[in-house]
């Protein structure tokens, strides 16, 4: 959500009539792990949503220039942010492996000057990722959408229908070593060549790696007891990732503002909110190429 203050509070100090604002997703959530009160508060989820002219919010928002783009930023952005800024953050130099191009329910965001799209998750994770000085690393079963990757900063890309055993390129990628973040951010219907995608990742991660949990990961082929051992074999850490604060959502943004151009995410239609049915419906057709936006007031 992202929209104009028209009336404050008594109390409220931070904004005034007239600011331009954008609600964290999680308005409970103000830092540090996520609690079962705070995850109570996602927007749409267990509370109300904000296909509405008005509504109501505590004070914890955050200043946006740009309305329409600053409803993008809330939900996918900041779980990729959240992933590679956790305990163990990203550094200039790391390797980071972003699983696959595709998704069901995912939207797109591609800067303007791109044909077709990533994922939502999978495109933000690319920019921070290059944005921070890492080196990337994406696969897909697309190789037109490999070459997005690619012009989005992707130094190595992967196609996992033609190269099945994809772990074993991303070590020679590393030089045997292994990738010091994975973003798994694949929808439930997705299915790799050869079976699910963690005990590829586990297999491509070094010793003390992260993998990062985002949504439903790929159906798995492979019993648990697998994956444990494989857990334990790279010592690597699974982290289940649930968006993220009101603080990450601060420093986020403080990343995009410095890095505008590797960062800029993409609008592929806007609705009116007499069209909302439409845009419902528009982004079901998978026909997008950037974000769906219903904007709410015709000012």
């Amino acid at each position: 959500m992202a929209g104009e203050v028209v009336a404050v509070g008594t109390d409220v100090t931070n904004w005034k009539v007239g600011d331009r604002v954008c609600a964290n997703f999680a308005t409970g959530h103000l830092f540090g792990s996520p609690t079962h009160a705070s995850i109570k508060t996602g927007l749409g989820g267990q509370t109300h949503g904000v296909l509405t002219e008005f509504r109501t919010f505590p004070e914890n928002v955050q200043v946006l220039s740009d309305l329409t783009g600053a409803v993008m930023l809330i939900c996918a952005a900041l779980t990729a942010y959240n992933a590679l800024n956790g305990p163990v953050p990203i550094k200039a130099g790391d390797h980071v492996l972003v699983l696959g191009t595709g998704g069901v329910s995912m939207l797109a965001v591609i800067p303007h000057n791109l044909e077709r799209p990533l994922t939502s998750v999978h495109s933000h994770a690319l920019q921070f990722a290059v944005a921070a000085g890492a080196v990337v690393i994406v696969t897909s079963s697309s190789d037109e959408k490999l070459k997005v990757a690619a012009k989005l900063g992707a130094k190595h890309v992967i196609n996992y229908r033609t190269h099945p055993d994809w772990e074993q390129e991303v070590l020679k990628f590393t030089r045997g070593e292994g990738v010091d973040h994975v973003v798994e951010a694949v929808a439930h219907q997705y299915v790799q060549v050869g079976g699910g995608t963690l005990l590829k990742s586990i297999a491509s991660s070094r010793p003390g790696g992260q993998i990062y949990l985002i949504g439903y990961v790929s159906q798995e082929s492979n019993d648990a007891g697998s994956v444990v051992y494989g857990a334990i074999r790279n010592a690597v850490t699974l982290r289940g990732i649930q968006i993220g604060s009101v603080a990450q959502f601060v420093d986020m943004n403080r990343l995009i503002s410095a890095n505008p151009q590797v960062t800029r995410p993409s609008i592929d239609r806007v609705f009116p909110f007499e069209q909302a049915k439409e845009a419902y419906s528009y982004l079901a057709s998978q026909a997008h190429v950037g974000k769906v936006v219903i904007k709410v007031t015709k000012d």
